[in-house]
This record gives structure tokens, sequence and C-alpha cells, in this order.
């Protein structure tokens, strides 16, 4: 089964928008409503407007990182007025109200998440600048909280050599071809969405996020600190496909990727406060400059019968995290969920927010290619084609807490197995935007012209997603002549000496060369003269000690290379 409600609603930040750091951020805890008079629940309070705001569409450094106003610019998407800040005033006048708890605000929803009694609830209706408010929790955990997923403990260690028992599910869309060519997501920055990573701060194979300071925040939604190693292991499990890194033991998609995790679902219960949750960790993602979005939850019934979804209400408008995630991918990320595990019940079809307009929703398939049981199927109530493609998500290979290879099956799997590779195609072409990498994706499936709703444009393929997006130089059994010769080297860089061991396809051509910080930064740009020479010597200037990326681009080519400075 699907985190099957191990989709979590991720709440906004209380009191200001906080600014995204490489380090696990840190939260106010909440702290108890004072004079209650009933029982205390999460409300979704909807403000009336933005007017009278301090923040502006032309100063998003004020509220967004300079990574995420980046890859605005590099999508031609403008910062609009959905992500302005909720007004500080409106935030001041609930924080006013006797007993009302603020948790999150929501800068695309205009809203803000307060906890608080019935009595308080009516208060903060009668606030002139509240419009309305839903009710997102109800009651004491109940009793249709689902399993997390169909794990499978038959312990192994894999026979390929270095992906191990990962291989087939990495070969299968290209990955382990993506990896030759010299793509592993290096640069690329991935949110996952779970309820919980236990065992990743011990377990070997997660060992080179920490020594690489590849994992750039933590942040438990739920509990608003920065937990995440404890509550759940399908985290653990869905990283695991996408980021261990245990050469001859196994091997996932985007191994060099940097990664944020966040604990969105609360698994001891069902309510809507957990797509709220998944709202405010994309915000988050969205503001610290994240580039795609894992999600392996879904949502469709919930401890309160009277208020689940129907299959009208998936029409990609309906569901709140639905809604959501439309919105992260309008300003620019790739959402990457699972279809749901469904196929097999009376429900059958794909789960919020899977239905979402303009995001990678993903199917599972078995070894032979052939769609899992499970697997939820399209289409939406409305008519679009879902799942958008499929990977293998029957009988995956995962890594458990303990450092296991293990296998399990749901539709969890088979999604940040191809959000890896997502990653590593978009590295490799950087100029593209969020739309163009999921369109590429989808030309390249084994039914990218007779799509269905089973499996969608099927299996996609990195190399011929590659050669579509560059039919001049094509991928063949190797990676493009002189990819994998460009280096930066003295990595770890002790002082302030830096060189470029330049590859043919950089020789001979002007280069601009562009560092970056951690955050998404801009440190230094130099251009470089055309020349023939082997390698050239950068100028950095003075640098910290961190994790830095430097792109390096010749108009038609770019590449991008990390590097810590020790």
């Amino acid at each position: 089964m699907q985190l099957s409600h191990l989709l979590l609603l991720a709440g906004l930040w209380t009191n200001s928008e906080p600014t995204p750091s490489t380090a696990p951020i840190s939260h106010n805890t909440p702290v108890a409503p004072t004079q209650t008079t009933g029982t205390v629940r999460k409300h979704l309070i909807y403000f009336r407007d933005k007017a009278g705001s301090p923040y502006s569409t032309t100063q998003p450094l004020a509220f967004l990182s300079a990574r995420a106003v980046q890859r605005r610019q590099r999508q031609n998407i403008a910062v609009q007025p959905r992500d302005l800040p909720v007004n500080p005033s409106y935030v001041q006048q609930v924080k006013a109200v006797a007993g009302a708890q603020l948790w999150y605000t929501s800068r695309w929803f205009n809203a803000a998440i307060v906890a608080c009694d019935s009595a308080t609830l009516l208060q903060l209706q009668a606030l002139p600048c509240v419009r309305t408010a839903k009710t997102l929790n109800r009651g004491l955990p109940g009793s249709r909280k689902r399993e997390v997923g169909e794990q499978l403990p038959a312990e192994q260690r894999g026979t390929r050599a270095q992906y191990g028992p990962a291989y087939t599910q990495a070969n299968m869309i290209g990955a382990v071809a993506m990896h030759d060519a010299g793509y592993r997501g290096e640069g690329m920055q991935i949110a996952v969405f779970d309820a919980g990573f236990t065992g990743v701060n011990t377990a070997a194979a997660f060992a080179p996020l920490f020594q690489e300071q590849r994992l750039a925040s933590t942040f438990n939604v739920v509990e608003k600190n920065n937990a995440v190693y404890g509550r759940n292991s399908h985290g653990t499990n869905c990283l695991s496909t996408m980021a261990a890194n245990s050469p001859g033991f196994y091997i996932g998609t985007a191994p060099q990727a940097t990664y944020r995790l966040f604990v969105t679902e609360d698994i001891y219960s069902e309510h809507p406060v957990e797509e709220a949750n998944w709202l405010v960790a994309a915000e988050y993602a969205d503001s610290a400059g994240v580039d795609i979005i894992s999600s392996s939850l879904g949502y469709n019934t919930f401890d309160y019968p009277s208020i689940d979804y129907t299959y009208n209400d998936l029409n990609g408008r309906t569901a709140l995290s639905t809604r959501a995630a439309t919105v992260a991918a309008r300003v620019g990320m790739l959402v990457v969920n699972s279809a749901g595990n469904e196929g097999g019940n009376t429900w059958r079809y794909i789960t919020a927010p899977a239905d979402a307009d303009s995001i990678l929703t993903v199917g599972a398939v078995d070894s032979l290619l052939n769609r899992a049981y499970f697997s939820s199927m399209g289409p939406t109530a409305d008519g679009r084609i879902k799942p958008n493609l499929s990977a293998m998500g029957l009988q995956t290979a995962i890594i458990s807490p303990s450092g296991a290879a293990t296998r399990g099956s749901g539709t969890s799997f088979s999604c940040p197995v191809l959000a890896g590779m997502a990653a590593g195609f978009w590295q490799a072409n950087p100029m593209l935007t969020a739309q163009q990498v999921l369109g590429y994706l989808q030309r390249s499936g084994t039914r990218a012209t007779t799509p269905d709703d089973q499996v969608g444009y099927g299996i996609p393929s990195f190399v011929r997603a590659y050669n579509l997006a560059n039919p001049g130089t094509p991928l063949a059994a190797g990676a493009p002549a002189g990819r994998q010769e460009l280096i930066i080297y003295p990595n770890p860089a002790k002082d302030d000496e830096l060189y470029l061991q330049l590859a043919p396809a950089f020789q001979a051509r002007a280069l601009r060369v562009r560092i970056f910080d951690a955050r998404g930064a801009l440190v230094t740009e130099q251009q470089v003269a055309a020349t023939t020479a082997a390698e050239v010597r950068l100028h950095p200037g003075v640098l910290t000690k961190g994790v830095y990326t430097c792109t390096v681009s010749t108009g038609k080519e770019q590449r991008t290379l990390r590097f810590v400075k020790l």
C-alpha cells in the first residue's frame, strides 16, 4: 500500500516566513492555548486579502531565498502576489485573540493554521481580516488510518556489482546509463515529504549525505521541530531509492543530490490537517529553492467518513493537497507524487494530490514491466491521463532503518525511484523548465503515443528523453564525447587555488563560470577566454567553509559541478 495517508498536510510558518538555511531550521515549540472552554482543534483560517502588505513582488529576496528566485528566473516565472507572505498585521490580530495558538501561515493560500476551541474560533471568524475558516481535524486519532507499505521483509544483498538489488529498478528507467554519463543529481535539491526517517542518521548507506553535507535541512511539520529520525520508517525506505549510496551494496537513482526531509504525515490519525502539512512543506521547499518534491502520500478517506473525498472531487481543483501541489508546479518545482495503491480495491482510482495538474504522478510496474495489481488508475474526474508515468513498485529494493537491503511494494517506492532519475535528467538539461522536463520524460515513455489510465505514458527512459532534448548530440552507449572529463579540483579545496580540467566540449570556447553557495546565492562569476589548454585556473576569491556548486557554460553546453571548501 501507499503511505496511503502518509500524505501529510504541511502548514506555513508562524510569526514570519523563516529564511531557509543549509542547516536544520529551528522553529518555536507551540505554546499551549490559554483559557480554552472546549476541544482544541486545528483550523485553516483564510484571510480576505494581502492589502497593505510590507512585502512586494519587486523585492522577492525579502521572503524567498536566492536559489528560489533563480529557479523562477531560469523558467521565466514571475513572482506573483500569491508568493507574498501573509500580512503581518493580520497575523498579529490572530495572535491577539486569547486562546488562539498560531502554528503556521500560508503564502499561497493567504491563510493561517490555528489551534483553538470553538469559542475562540468564533472570535477569529469575527475579525475583519478573516474571510472564512475550515476545520482540519476532529476528535481523537481514529480507526481508519492505513498501513504504510506492503513491505516484504526478506533481507538480501544484491548480486549485481555496484547497484546490488537496486540495479533492476534503476536500469529499467535508464538511471544506470544516466550515472555512466556523469549525472547523479549533483547540484539538484530534492524535498521528501513523508511520515518519518528512522535510521537515516545511522545507516551506512546514507552516510555520504552527512559526510558530503548534502542533507540541507530537516523539519517535522507535525510536531513543529526538526526531529525527523523517528516516528516511522516509510520515509527511510522511500529516500533510500534515491539517496542511498553504498557501491557494491546499493545505489539509488540520485546518489549525489542534496535533500531536504519533511515529516508531514501523522501515522496515528487521518485528518485534512495532514494535507495542510503538505502545503506547509511545499511552501518551505519553494522558499528554499528546491527543484523536485518527492511525495509518496495520498488522501481519499479520513477518520470521519463524512469528509471523505469522492471520485468526482479528484478534478485537480478540490482537495487541499491537490491545490497545493498545483501551485508548487506553477512556481517551477517538479512535483513527483505516487498514484496510490487503490487499484486492487473498490476505489481503484488515484488519490489526492495525484490528480493535480502539471505534476508527475507515478504508477507502479513489476520487473517485467507489467502494471502492479495495486497501482491506482486514472483518469482524473475531469478526464486527464493519470498516472503520467510508471516505474518499478512491486518488490522494489529499499533500505531499512537497520541499514539492511530488503524489498517492498507500493507506488510509494516507484515514485522516488523515478524522482531520482528526473533529477539527473534535469541536471543534464539545466536550461529546461520543470514542465519541459515532465514533457520529455513522458515522450520517452514506452506508451508515449498510446497512453492509458493504467501506466500512463509508460515507463520512461533517461537515454530516450536525453536524445529527444538533445537531437544534435545524442547519448549513445556511454556519455557524450568529453562529458565525463570536466572536473573541478582540488576537491575538497583547502585554499583558494581552484582549477577546471576541461573536457573537449569546453575547449576553444569562451566559458562563463559561476559559483553558488549551499543556499543558492551567487558567490562569484568569472569569464574564461577560449583556450585549447587542458585546464584553467579559477579565481573564486576567499571562500568560507562549506559546499559549493559551480556551473560552467559555453552558451550551448552547461555542466554543474560540486566541491567542498575545507
